[in-house]
C-alpha cells in the first residue's frame, strides 16, 4: 500500500490494514488488540479493583473478595494460553521479557510500534506474575476469624499462615505495580501525545510507516479468533470452579 494513498477501507475485525482517519501520508490505522484481550484486559482491571476494594471494606464484602480472587485467576489462567495461541500481538513470542532493550527503550524513547514495548513487555510480565501470586496464595489463606480460602485445609497451620502473610505482603506490590501502570498511561497522553487507552477500547492504533519500516501486519480479530477465545475462557473458568467446589 502506498504511504501518500489519501484514503483506505477502515480497519475491520480480520484486522484489515487502512490510513489514518484523516488520511495523512504516512501513518496507517491496524488492528492491534483483538477482542479477547481487549475484554480480558478490562475485566481483569474491573475485578482487581474490586478486589482491592473489598478486602478494605472487611466483613461480609469478604465473599466478593473471594469470588473477584477466583475470576482473576480464571483470567490469568485464559491469558497464559492466550499467549500461545492468540493472534501476533497477544502472543508472548512478539514481546519476550528483555531487560536490556527496555532500557534502550526507556532511555531513546523510540517511534511507536505495534504490540507492547520492550518495556510494556516487562510491565506485563510483572503484573501476571504478582497477580498469580495473590490469587494462588489466597485459595490457602485465612483471617484467624471467619474466613479461609477453599484449599487452607490442604496445608499445615503453619504453612496457610505463611502464605497468608506473602498474600497480604503481595498486596503492596501489585498496587504499586497499578500505580505505575496508571502513572505510564497519564505520561504516553499528556507527554507524547498517544492514547493508549483508546487503542484498548476500540483495538486499532495509528502507525507512521515511515518510523515503522513499512505498513505493519495487522492482528487477526474474526469470528475463529473469539470462538477459540471462548473455549479457552470457559475451559479456565471450569478448571478454576472445580478445584473450589472440590475443596469445599
Amino acid at each position: 500500500m502506498s504511504a501518500t494513498a489519501g484514503r483506505g477501507p477502515r480497519t475491520g475485525a480480520g484486522g484489515d490494514a487502512s490510513f489514518g482517519a484523516a488520511g495523512r501520508p504516512g501513518t496507517v490505522r491496524i488492528r492491534v488488540w483483538d477482542l479477547p484481550t481487549r475484554l480480558f484486559h478490562w475485566s481483569l482491571a474491573v475485578c482487581v479493583a474490586g478486589s482491592i476494594v473489598s478486602a478494605n471494606l472487611g466483613g461480609n464484602a469478604l465473599a466478593w473478595h473471594f469470588r473477584f480472587g477466583y475470576a482473576i485467576l480464571a483470567l490469568l489462567l485464559f491469558r497464559v494460553a492466550w499467549g500461545f495461541v492468540g493472534p501476533r500481538y497477544a502472543r508472548f513470542a512478539s514481546f519476550p521479557p528483555n531487560p536490556g532493550a527496555a532500557l534502550r527503550h526507556l532511555l531513546a524513547q523510540p517511534a511507536y510500534a505495534p504490540g507492547h514495548s520492550p518495556l510494556g513487555a516487562l510491565s506485563v510480565y510483572a503484573m501476571l506474575v504478582v497477580l498469580a501470586v495473590q490469587a494462588v496464595t489466597g485459595l490457602f489463606a485465612n483471617d484467624e476469624i471467619l474466613w479461609e480460602g477453599p484449599l487452607r485445609n490442604t496445608v499445615s497451620n503453619a504453612t496457610s499462615d505463611w502464605l497468608t502473610a506473602l498474600h497480604l505482603s503481595n498486596r503492596w506490590l501489585l498496587i504499586g505495580l497499578v500505580a505505575l501502570h496508571l502513572a505510564a498511561i497519564a505520561w504516553h497522553a499528556l507527554v507524547r501525545r498517544r492514547r493508549l487507552v483508546r487503542a484498548m477500547v476500540v483495538g486499532d492504533a495509528e502507525f507512521d510507516t515511515r518510523s515503522t519500516g513499512g505498513s505493519p501486519r495487522p492482528a487477526t480479530d474474526d469470528g475463529p479468533v473469539r470462538a477459540r477465545a471462548a473455549l479457552l475462557l470457559a475451559a479456565a473458568a471450569a478448571l478454576v470452579w472445580m478445584v473450589v467446589t472440590q475443596a469445599a
